[in-house]
């Protein structure tokens, strides 16, 4: 029997120590990771799976829409997220707020969630309860009650999570500027927040013709993970879901992004900052893309965990830095490799940045160890197979997740297999291939944050054109 490597033993006492189920390599798992029970579509077109799960008496429903930032028109930005807030306002049988106070009742959790793609409803609840989940999801896809004075009310909370969250916060306001310096397409660069401007000009009737076009049963997937009777289960989905109305299926966006030849530079003044920053970027390929599996571990072995190459370099050893953070932006469309950098007073950016570029160059030219690239690897497994990850498989919630955006996403929630077989499958060649390709001098855009004194023109940004050093 082959020994197992230093890295691979510790992961594993660590895995038994925090409870953790993981395979020690990508032959080990069962498969389907998700066992699926039933695959069904309803002549309205709402596409719905079922996994059976009888290990704890709970169940989870997700529901995807095909929906997120990237639909809005120009003009109208922030409506993906404003309508997050208006499935919450009550439907026809369903009072403002009472969403939270059913599932809650029951001992269930709710929430949602916006991002530039997709947005996602779900409930978790104890599994003789969800029949309730389904009773509420159907209710307000049918007849959510969008007035007036829900409108004007979500608009307000929108915009003072806008300024609470984003605007009065350290560094975020120029991240909301990076990303819209480093995408070229407007349905890319974007925020998902939206506008203050564009939010104001609406009105509910734009808000009607959302919520027509885009929370259609045709334009969502429904998974349903628990210990429940599928059959039993088909038949409910059926009972509460059939009699909707499919709607003309919503115009696909241009997400298509233009190859970035000459870096981007801004430099941003920020009020509420403390330290200096700078964040940093480049363009990447869409999930599932077959570079997206190195990059997912390049983003492992530079920044997860105090062990990662930035942290090492930057944090502990030149100590020039008390934050170094990289990741991974996925999406369906083009992605992008972010990071940002929190430096000391006394060290000028482009020294820190000298010190990336080395960690990264380093990349490119000398092949990882097999013990670090099995590290990133085994943090990948984490992912899927620890208990406090957040779309853990130990999780029914989690697993909801990934049925539902696979489906939706890709078509085949078996691709949730094939996609961890591909990050296991990734060689030092690869790491050195992608690094290359994707991080390259032209490719970066950087935005420079200098923490400044309040005062009226510490809010103004300007652009500096600058090569990085």
């Amino acid at each position: 029997m082959k020994m197992k490597s230093k890295v691979q033993h510790c992961v594993a006492v660590l895995a038994l120590i925090l409870g953790v189920v993981m395979p020690a390599n990508a032959s080990e798992w069962s498969k389907p990771l998700i066992p699926v029970t039933k695959d069904f579509k309803l002549p309205n077109g709402l596409r719905v799976l079922l996994s059976e799960d009888h290990s704890v008496p709970v169940a989870s429903v997700v529901i995807v829409f095909d929906v997120g930032a990237r639909n809005e028109e120009k003009g109208r930005s922030g409506f993906a997220h404003l309508f997050e807030h208006m499935m919450f306002e009550g439907s026809e049988n369903v009072g403002k707020t009472e969403y939270f106070k059913y599932i809650e009742s029951a001992g269930g959790s709710l929430n949602a969630s916006t991002h530039a793609d997709f947005t996602n409803y779900f409930e978790k609840l104890p599994s003789n309860q969800i029949e309730l989940a389904l009773w509420l999801e159907s209710d307000r896809m049918r007849s959510l009650k969008v007035t007036e004075d829900n409108f004007k009310n979500q608009l307000e909370t929108v915009k003072e999570e806008k300024r609470s969250g984003i605007d009065n916060q350290p560094y975020t306001p120029a991240y909301i500027k990076f990303e819209e310096l480093l995408f070229d397409n407007w349905q890319n660069a974007h925020p998902v927040i939206g506008s203050f401007a564009d939010l104001e000009a609406s009105s509910v009737e734009d808000v009607k013709k959302f919520f027509k076009t885009y929370y259609a049963p045709n334009n969502a997937v429904m998974a349903v993970v628990g210990d429940f009777d599928a059959a039993q289960m088909q038949s409910l989905v059926e009972k509460y879901f059939a009699s909707i109305s499919s709607q003309p299926t919503p115009p696909k966006p241009d997400v298509s992004e233009s190859e970035q030849t000459k870096n981007k530079y801004l430099k941003v003044n920020d009020v509420h900052a403390q330290l200096p920053a700078f964040w940093f970027g480049w363009k990447a390929p869409a999930r599932r893309d077959p570079d997206y599996y190195a990059l997912g571990l390049i983003e492992k072995l530079l920044s997860a965990g105090d062990s990662s190459r930035l942290y090492q370099r930057l944090v502990k050893g030149t100590e020039v830095a008390l934050k170094a953070e990289m990741w991974l932006d996925e999406r369906r469309g083009p992605g992008a490799v972010e990071g940002f950098v929190m430096y000391k007073p006394g060290n000028s950016p482009e020294k820190v940045r000298s010190i990336i570029w080395q960690e990264i160059d380093q990349l490119k030219t000398t092949p990882v160890s097999s013990e670090e690239l099995e590290k990133a690897k085994n943090q990948v497994l984490r992912g899927l197979f620890s208990a406090g990850s957040y779309q853990s498989l130990q999780r029914s919630l989690g697993k909801a997740e990934l049925l539902a955006e696979y489906a939706l996403f890709f078509g085949d929630p078996k691709y949730i297999d094939e996609d961890l077989e591909r990050f296991m499958q990734v060689t030092p060649a690869d790491i050195m291939r992608v690094a290359k390709k994707t991080f390259t001098q032209p490719g970066i855009t950087i935005v420079d944050v200098e923490p400044s004194k309040p005062k009226a023109e510490s809010s103004r940004t300007k652009e500096t054109v600058s090569s990085l050093r």
